[in-house]
């Protein structure tokens, strides 16, 4: 019988905390049928970890093991203790994701696929996992780069992964964290209300809180945003955003004609 390890085991019971969490708690009123909603979301994300188990991590691992062997990439090159090793190599990979980010949104090809993810009408836990299988594809060049200029080991590759599902996960909740514990965490991570903003129909609220995990870079290159979160409607301002929600329409939207903003003037501002 094979042996649950203890991280798995702790990855569920936080899972399952920040899932009870977000019910208790809740950051934003839902607008739309949760049910259905959460059911279309975790089967576009089977479909993306299936990419992700079964083509990029065995990738990028074998390019993580000749990372080592051929001494290339940041953290190869700099002779540093262990732990700064791994804590540079994750904020590396950290910070390529952020560039990475705005670039699905600006490359009207990747825009295609990182759409469906941001048609959402409302957020919780299960939009985190509502990705395109394609885009998982399509966006494996950049691992690649991204492993390999990191110069990110096996052990780096993992952490940075877990970090950032972690973190991911979190900041696409649902979860009004009490007190100013949201604005504090916002110091150094993404929280659900900075990334709430980035969900927003506004086209120039989408365009701000870019990082996926260290706020720093969003601070860095003052890309960071704050609006209360009662004023933020969640999703796409385009003429399909709704028709598209559907699974099939999910799937098959990237390969259709990507439909063209609505006018600023037709998205509520509250």
């Amino acid at each position: 019988m094979a042996r649950i390890s203890p991280l798995t085991v702790l990855g569920v019971a936080l899972v399952g905390g920040l899932w009870l969490a977000e019910r208790a708690r809740p950051l934003r009123r839902q607008t739309h049928s949760t049910a259905a909603r959460q059911a279309r979301n975790l089967a576009l994300g089977a479909g993306t970890m299936l990419v992700v188990t079964a083509i990029e991590m065995p990738l990028l691992t074998r390019l993580a093991k000749g990372n080592v062997r051929a001494r290339r990439g940041l953290v190869q090159v700099l002779p540093l203790p262990r732990p700064l090793q791994i804590v540079l190599g994750v904020a590396a990979m950290d910070y390529a994701f952020y560039w990475w980010h705005i670039a699905t949104h600006k490359v009207p090809f990747l825009w295609r696929f990182h759409r469906v993810h941001h048609i959402d009408p409302d957020m919780d836990m299960t939009t985190a996992l509502r990705f395109h299988a394609v885009d998982m594809l399509v966006s494996l060049p950049f691992r690649v780069a991204q492993v390999v200029l990191s110069g990110a080991d096996v052990r780096i590759l993992m952490a940075h992964r877990r970090f950032f599902d972690a973190s991911v996960l979190f900041h696409h909740s649902n979860l009004a964290l009490p007190g100013r514990w949201d604005e504090n965490l916002s110091l150094i991570l993404t929280t659900p209300k900075m990334h709430g903003v980035h969900h927003s129909k506004v086209w120039d609220e989408m365009n701000s809180n870019w990082t996926s995990g260290l706020s720093l870079w969003d601070r860095l290159h003052r890309t960071l945003r704050s609006k209360p979160q009662a004023r933020i409607e969640i999703g796409v301002a385009d003429a399909a955003s709704l028709a598209d929600l559907s699974l099939g329409n999910s799937l098959t939207a990237p390969f259709r004609a990507t439909p063209a903003p609505l006018p600023p003037g037709a998205v509520s501002l509250r």
